[in-house]
């Protein structure tokens, strides 16, 4: 019974994927699916609804994180923060240089914003643009946005992905970038020789665009435009709370909107609800976008997804899938464990939201250690989710970059984190 249950879910994750469906209507018929699997082993509707409700209830302060996001992204693009971020670093690629900075851009801007969506769709646009002026192979440059863009989605104090496992394995989010930068270390260094390397044997045709000329038609640039990422960075290091840096960011951010950036204050409802939208087709096509509603189906997804951990919770549906993973846990090691059971839900789930989740709830019992588990869901659902072609953390990266799907062979920071720990896991059991 739970096979198949299981089964027809992934079926129709499978449809929606080959017709092109948003794959909220696989989710919305799975809710009712896993629904009607409650019904089946004796719960009345209402302690179904009860059981869901209990899910969402465990991330409510994500979903509130969520609309801090949306306001956030939009308020940076209208301050200028972004644009001046871009123009200030942009001057440091090179040709012989290019796959490594443009690698090094997408990690520091999805550190600051905490999106690897938006940063692909930023200054992950504005380095496919140059690629394409200097004769940079396109699956090269999607290859690198997408192991920079996940670097930061990973392991900045703002990334959807970074809360979502805090909340999930009740630990601290600050402690638990201090684990990740410790494990990123090493694959990331590797990362940066092997661009550096490629980038080196490229011959670029021509000197980078002059993108100051762009924005500054939209944007009055300054360095006081970047006072809303220091705010944010600044509570970071302190380890302020998370909504804290948020709210001190966007605090920060709209006066220089209003003061520096001329936007009137009748204006600021609807940039904070629908995000920044220009008329200016160039500055459109690198920074539109941000907002609550553009977090809607994030949070949509989240909502639902979370309200299937309270079923399985209390259904039992995935205790036989379960006590596999766990026994292979104690055959190899607990992250090996977690490792393969996220690959099976990455190109299953086809969301990195929903993968996260599904490896929580299949391997939480393969890991006593809450900080330890913690690590490993970032080291394995986190970066695995944008490898599978069909899925929306890697679709949506490529196609905002105009990149090829094969990009994802030149992602190499994706692969090298979980081989790394990998072999250093192994190292440390043989000492």
């Amino acid at each position: 019974m739970e096979v198949l249950t299981i089964g027809i879910f992934c079926a129709l994750l499978i449809i929606c994927i080959i017709t092109g469906k948003s794959i909220l209507y696989a989710l919305l018929a799975g809710l009712i699916i896993f629904g009607l699997y409650g019904k089946k082993q004796g719960y009345s509707w209402r302690q179904i609804s009860r059981m869901a409700l209990q899910g969402v209830w465990k991330v409510k302060n994500i979903l509130l994180t969520f609309i801090l996001i949306g306001m956030l992204t939009a308020l940076w693009r209208q301050a200028g923060t972004i644009p001046a971020i871009i123009c200030y670093t942009v001057h440091l690629i090179k040709p012989s240089t290019f796959l490594l900075m443009t690698f090094l851009l997408n990690c520091l801007i999805s550190v600051l914003t905490g999106t690897a969506l938006g940063t692909a769709a930023t200054i992950g646009v504005v380095c496919a643009t140059m690629a394409s002026a200097l004769g940079i192979p396109s699956w090269m440059t999607g290859g690198a946005i997408l192991s920079g863009v996940y670097f930061g989605d990973r392991c900045s104090p703002v990334s959807t992905s970074a809360l979502l496992v805090a909340e999930l394995t009740e630990t601290g989010i600050y402690t638990n970038i201090k684990n990740m930068i410790k494990s990123a270390l090493a694959p990331f260094t590797i990362t940066c020789i092997l661009y550096l390397t490629v980038s080196i044997q490229l011959h670029g045709k021509t000197e980078m665009p002059d993108l100051g000329h762009a924005f500054g038609s939209e944007f009055r640039l300054s360095w006081i435009a970047l006072l809303p990422a220091a705010v944010i960075l600044l509570l970071s290091v302190v380890q302020a709370g998370v909504k804290i840096a948020m709210i001190a960011s966007i605090v920060t951010a709209i006066p220089v909107c209003i003061g520096l950036q001329n936007m009137a204050f009748t204006e600021l409802p609807e940039l904070l609800l629908n995000g920044f939208h220009s008329t200016d087709v160039t500055v459109a096509a690198m920074l539109n976008g941000g907002g609550i509603t553009s977090m809607l189906k994030v949070g949509a997804i989240v909502c639902i997804s979370s309200s299937y951990s309270g079923i399985f919770q209390a259904t039992g549906i995935l205790n036989g899938f379960q006590k596999m993973v766990c026994l292979l846990a104690d055959r190899t090691k607990p992250y090996f464990a977690v490792l393969v059971t996220s690959i099976l839900t990455s190109v299953m789930a086809c969301n990195q939201t929903l993968a996260i989740m599904l490896t929580d709830q299949l391997c939480s019992r393969t890991e006593p250690d809450k900080l330890r588990f913690a690590n490993n869901l970032e080291d394995s659902a986190v970066i695995i989710a944008p490898l599978v072609p069909w899925s929306i953390a890697c679709a949506v990266p490529l196609t905002a970059a105009g990149a090829p799907g094969y990009s994802v062979l030149f992602a190499v920071f994706l692969y090298l984190l979980p081989l790394c720990d990998l072999v250093l896991k192994k190292i440390t059991a043989l000492l």
